[in-house]
């Protein structure tokens, strides 16, 4: 057993989240890709995990919020240095004692760091925070494409355009269509062609743009580039496919996951990660004003099999985004709700202060295909884009039930998980 405060006050606070949560260590540790036994480690003080990734995603399975996601990381750094003062007192000569996996040292300045106050503790979620969110901006603005053009009239699947298309209309919501060629891919370059939008009032550089009636185009004053198959983290991205194990090829990586979903006919299963990235045009200010969840259809879930992109035994994890939001489409009005913690609408974004957006969205007992529109202002003029799938509503379906399997690392074929997809 690890000795030490440390250890013990981290495994306290461990499983105060898990007794919250109201989740078995079963249900867990599966939706971790970890033993069960592993896991009862961490909670009863056993063992401390070299990575703090796991217990991150621990604590947000269990609904943690940002405070305590912080006091969780300050409690996982004393204990994890007490195990490497622990490790570093061993002779090199002495037996092993236990049975259990040994946890790897840490080096002596991982040691050295908790001499540090808790406040600069604290600093190390904030500061990896701050720069996924800026790698995020960086890598999603330079590779994902962006398409302008204005909504068909239906919310049926029919379309055209690639994955992570946007469509935008002025204060009437109707009006002339331009074309934008984007990247169903992250890493796939794109460019950002302005759209058409009616409205009254001033454009760009003070100019009066012309009125509905007048035939006239205003460019808009702001992109939005639209991953629809992001991964929150790998371990929570499952995929229900309506093909046998034998049929299905390897989970890919997150950048080949689009051209995968289109290969395989797949669909988000249990949850949807999108991501979106707002930037302005111009050095004015653009206020986003709102983001909101329009319903395509609702049908039972599909009865295919579930397929979950991570490895069995990898530990997965990741941090919540400033710019966080949740969409429950079992609801009968479903609306982006922020993270505990987390701001609301509106925001403000120009062509050298981006936002990046995720969206969550879970659905359990429908198949639902569902689309988003942005609402925004500048000035006296205003607009609404619609951001969809390729010019298709996006879609989620529950996966309650259904056969569920897992691709081992360094394995050849789909196995059959332990037990059913919940």
């Amino acid at each position: 057993m690890t000795d030490g405060s440390g250890a013990d006050a981290f495994a306290e606070f461990l499983r105060e989240l898990k007794d919250r949560s109201g989740l078995s260590y079963g249900v867990l540790a599966k939706r971790l890709h970890m033993s069960t036994s592993t896991l009862h480690r961490y909670c009863n003080g056993d063992a401390v995990p070299a990575d703090y990734a796991p217990v991150e995603r621990l604590a947000r399975l269990c609904k943690a919020t940002p405070e305590e996601l912080v006091e969780l990381h300050r409690r996982w750094v004393l204990a994890d240095a007490g195990r490497g003062k622990k490790t570093a007192a061993v002779p090199p000569t002495a037996p092993a004692t236990s049975a259990e996996p040994a946890e790897p040292a840490e080096p002596v300045e991982a040691v050295e760091a908790v001499e540090v106050t808790d406040a600069a503790a604290v600093v190390a979620p904030r500061r990896r925070t701050a720069l996924v969110a800026a790698i995020a901006v960086a890598g999603v603005l330079g590779a994902v494409g962006l398409a302008l053009g204005l909504p068909s009239g239906g919310d049926d699947d029919r379309g055209e355009r690639p994955a992570g298309s946007v469509s935008v209309a002025g204060d009437d919501r109707a009006g002339e269509s331009t074309a934008a060629s984007p990247s169903p891919s992250k890493s796939s370059p794109s460019a950002s062609p302005t759209a058409t939008a009616k409205g009254e009032g001033k454009g760009a550089g003070g100019k009066a743009a012309a009125t509905p009636s007048s035939g006239a185009t205003a460019a808009v004053p702001l992109t939005v580039s639209a991953a629809p198959y992001s991964w929150e983290s790998p371990c929570s991205q499952r995929y229900l496919i309506d093909k046998p194990s034998g049929e299905v090829p390897p989970p890919p990586i997150e950048q080949d996951a689009a051209a995968w979903v289109a290969a395989t006919g797949a669909v988000s299963s249990g949850e949807q990660y999108v991501t979106l990235t707002v930037q302005g045009t111009g050095e004015e200010t653009v206020v986003v004003k709102d983001l909101t969840v329009h319903m395509a259809g609702k049908r039972s879930p599909v009865a295919w099999n579930d397929y979950a992109m991570g490895y069995p035994g990898v530990g997965c994890g990741g941090n919540v985004p400033t710019r966080s939001f949740t969409v429950a489409l079992d609801a009968t009005r479903p609306a982006v709700v922020p993270e505990a913690g987390h701001r609301d609408f509106p925001f403000k974004v120009s062509e050298s202060d981006p936002e990046v957006y995720y969206i969550r969205a879970d659905a359990s007992a429908y198949d639902v295909s569902w689309y988003l529109e942005l609402d925004w202002s500048s000035g006296s003029r205003s607009g609404t884009l619609r951001i969809d799938d390729g010019g298709k509503p996006f879609r989620t379906s529950g996966n309650n039930g259904r056969p569920a399997y897992e691709f081992p690392l360094g394995g050849k074929a789909w196995e059959a998980g332990d037990g059913s997809s919940s």
